[in-house]
């Protein structure tokens, strides 16, 4: 099942409202120069500090840094790397928030921010600067450290997470908050689509946010449609539909203005794998920071291989801006380079590989690949290879962000994608995506 969804190109990644968008980031610079400007030296958090040493002791990494600020959007008001340090320290103490904002009428609106530290990094990102300093390895393992340690906060049972899951105004159970997370339900509510540990409390139970973000469905909610029919590919992810690329090359090249993909970097420069895969097709489809974040079998079969690889998690091919056919930005805007560079980011951000081989010979050897984006730091396997699995199965999960996933089939395997399989469509985990014809 697929439904059209409103700003389906940014799924959620950005405020579907500019003022909530402008006002998170104001209140975030406004708290930070105070920090900056204020006489007293102001102590960061030990894992913003230890962030900070690793940038300045190396000087490519503070030169580049220096230029990030000086090449970005003249929209950026984040003006310098200690402005940005003094941020880091505000977001990092507290869970993804429920912003609250004032619309051009005077009226008060609110959307959740799912992915803050994205917002902070977005228009950073979009820089030539930053597409040098993102993708040093260095860079990201200072950065892993430091979303590391914001991760451990979110999963931590003993700390305060929770706090912004509740019914209050500026809470994710809010009713305004509630709608949003009900986007895409149709006919059910979160509690009826959602397990919830106390459907009566007010946090829904959850003990940390990661517990909310990692939630799970209700029996029964999202069934394998015609599981018994061993030609149909069906949906691994809750998502938005981002590209369907056929004959795609073992190696390629990235463009600015035409990314395509390259299998050897994506599959971790295995020789083997690309050549196996060489010619295929690559489906690919995001997840918004709200969607149910589990991976799930797309076909009976076995694994026969799982990989975690580390990579980056803001880096993005700079542009020009949206599109003239963008649907949800003006021409021209700098915002949300890295959802413009999701095929980019499939051979540069930290993922998972998990090889199925499928019981249908004429589907073959499959890869589901799992993309951190961003702040999600952490894909996590949950099956072994050997282990048999049914469509619809547990494969792993997403933690502490929206995330994107592909899903590659050999040229032998000849899809026919359902037309609700088609991009900007929200299509629902374990639904029909496609059928593979004998060729």
């Amino acid at each position: 099942m697929s439904y059209p969804t409103r700003l389906t190109r940014y799924g959620g990644w950005l405020p579907a409202h500019p003022e909530i968008h402008t006002s998170f980031i104001a209140k975030h610079v406004k708290l930070a120069r105070r920090a900056v400007l204020s006489d007293a030296t102001i102590a960061h958090l030990p894992a913003v500090q230890a962030f900070k040493d690793a940038i300045e002791s190396d000087p490519v990494m503070k030169s580049l840094f220096d230029q990030i600020f000086l090449q970005a959007s003249s929209k950026n008001t984040k003006s310098d790397f200690d402005t940005l340090l003094y941020i880091l320290d505000n977001i990092l103490p507290s869970a993804p928030p429920y912003h609250i904002a004032t619309d051009q009428q005077g009226n008060p609106i609110g959307e959740p921010i799912g992915v803050p530290i994205y917002l902070i990094f977005d228009l950073l990102s979009n820089t030539g600067a930053a597409y040098d300093l993102f993708r040093l390895p260095s860079f990201n393992v200072a950065l892993k450290e430091l979303l590391d340690a914001w991760g451990t906060y979110l999963s931590d049972p003993k700390g305060d997470s929770n706090a912004v899951l509740n019914k209050g105004k500026e809470g994710w159970f809010s009713q305004a908050a509630i709608t949003r997370l009900e986007t895409n339900l149709r006919n059910l509510t979160f509690n009826q689509t959602y397990l919830t540990p106390d459907p009566n409390a007010d946090n829904r139970g959850y003990t940390t946010w990661d517990e909310f973000f990692t939630r799970e469905f209700q029996p029964g909610v999202r069934p394998v449609d015609a599981a018994e029919n061993p030609t149909l590919i069906h949906s691994a992810c809750e998502s938005t539909v981002y590209r369907i690329t056929p004959n795609v090359n073992a190696h390629d090249q990235f463009w600015l203005k035409g990314q395509k993909y390259s299998l050897y970097d994506m599959l971790n420069r295995d020789e083997e794998m690309a050549a196996y895969f060489n010619g295929g097709t690559v489906y690919q489809a995001f997840l918004s920071p709200l969607d149910f974040h589990r991976w799930h079998a797309p076909v009976n079969g076995t694994i026969e291989k799982a990989v975690l690889l580390d990579g980056t998690y803001y880096a993005v091919l700079p542009d020009e801006g949206a599109p003239l056919d963008d649907p949800d930005l003006p021409p021209g805007s700098p915002y949300g380079a890295l959802i413009r560079s999701q095929s980019f980011i499939t051979i540069t951000a930290a993922r998972a590989l998990i090889y199925i081989r499928a019981d249908n010979p004429d589907i073959g050897l499959m890869c589901f690949v799992g993309v951190g984006m961003a702040e999600v730091s952490t894909c996590e396997i949950t099956v072994k290879e050997g282990q048999r699995v049914r469509t619809g199965d547990q494969l792993g999960m997403f933690h502490f962000g929206g995330s994107s996933h592909t899903l590659v089939f050999g040229p032998q395997c000849n899809v026919a994608f359902a037309d609700e399989a088609s991009v900007d469509k929200h299509v629902w985990i374990n639904s029909i995506i496609g059928q593979v014809v004998p060729k």
